[in-house]
């Protein structure tokens, strides 16, 4: 009753906002990502019949409080579905710097629904999986089916689940990740969405941003899905920062990036956009023609970076690659 899952993080592209369900983590609205690779998160579960407590590790710190209550959701769920309440061990790695706006909670949350499903013996779609792994996160939901992938929302796990769009753009596309390191509370952030003045208007045109995107990724038109994931940020900014606890998640090496991309678009003719999730961090989206330009612009700025492209699903690995 042992196993190992691999999965990676994800960028919101048309980002959800707000949860109307806290227990389920049931969003207001649709949402689209894509996963970057190869950032990862692997983690290794076990049920243990004859243990006592549950333990969970991430990077080597015991998980308690509010992260290990979230773990519980999606560990409970899985226990349900196999219809016993064995103990867990569960211990996470990222490859990448968690907590700073790259996706580390969907990546950790959709290796561990991957793992528990797998060490349950439940034979489970990607798309059901994705419910499980939405009870820690609702972008683990597309973490889970990977690359880019729609969150439908919904009141229940027939309708909010996640599935993958194809599209030609996978093999194309280049994040540059700009590492601006600043602590966030996403968690706090969603909870107090509706109570920002921008949250309906936000909710007026987000439907049509979602079948603008899908389209677009259809078309495999790169201009249209990143410009709109650019004007996304801004829209979701506006939001979280008028909400009651006026959340400024930028930091000044944010905005110097953001001006470095448009630098680059408006003097030198590149294809590149920025994109922010809740975070500081900055995603700047190039094609793999400019993607060293677009690095050493964004590095002239003066932060850490990374280029990284599409991540698949979550995937199933060998026990030779188990953390314990």
């Amino acid at each position: 009753m042992k196993a190992t899952a691999r999965a990676h993080p994800i960028q919101g592209v048309i980002k959800y906002h707000g949860m109307r369900d806290d227990e389920l983590r049931l969003p207001y609205h649709d949402s689209i990502s894509v996963c970057t690779a190869p950032s990862a998160t692997t983690t290794t579960v076990e049920f243990r019949p004859d243990a006592a407590d549950d333990v969970y590790r991430i990077d080597g710190d015991r998980v308690d409080g509010r992260g290990a209550e979230r773990i519980d959701g999606v560990v409970d769920r899985v226990r349900d579905l196999a219809g016993f309440d064995h103990p867990v061990r569960l211990e996470s790695e990222n490859s990448f710097p968690s907590n700073i706006g790259f996706g580390s909670s969907a990546s950790g949350f959709a290796a561990a629904a991957m793992a528990l499903a797998e060490a349950a013996g439940l034979d489970l779609t990607r798309p059901e999986v994705s419910t499980i792994a939405r009870r820690g996160s609702a972008s683990a939901a597309r973490a889970v089916t990977g690359a880019f992938s729609h969150l439908h929302s919904g009141m229940n796990d027939e309708d909010c689940r996640s599935e993958r769009i194809e599209t030609d753009l996978e093999d194309d596309l280049r994040i540059v990740a700009a590492h601006v390191p600043a602590y966030k509370e996403t968690e706090e952030a969603h909870r107090e969405a509706a109570e920002s003045h921008m949250f309906q208007a936000r909710m007026a045109h987000i439907h049509h941003q979602i079948d603008a995107a899908r389209d677009a990724l259809y078309d495999a038109d790169f201009d249209r899905v990143f410009e709109l994931a650019e004007h996304d940020s801004l829209s979701l900014a506006a939001t979280t920062m008028t909400g009651p606890a006026g959340w400024v998640y930028w930091q000044p090496d944010t905005v110097a990036v953001f001006n470095a991309v448009r630098e680059l678009r408006t003097d030198e003719d590149v294809p590149v956009y920025f994109s922010t999730d809740t975070g500081a961090s900055v995603y700047v989206n190039t094609t793999a023609e400019y993607a060293d330009r677009v690095e050493e612009a964004v590095a002239d700025v003066g932060v850490e970076t990374d280029v990284w492209e599409v991540g698949g699903p979550a995937e199933i690995l060998p026990s030779s690659e188990a953390l314990f």
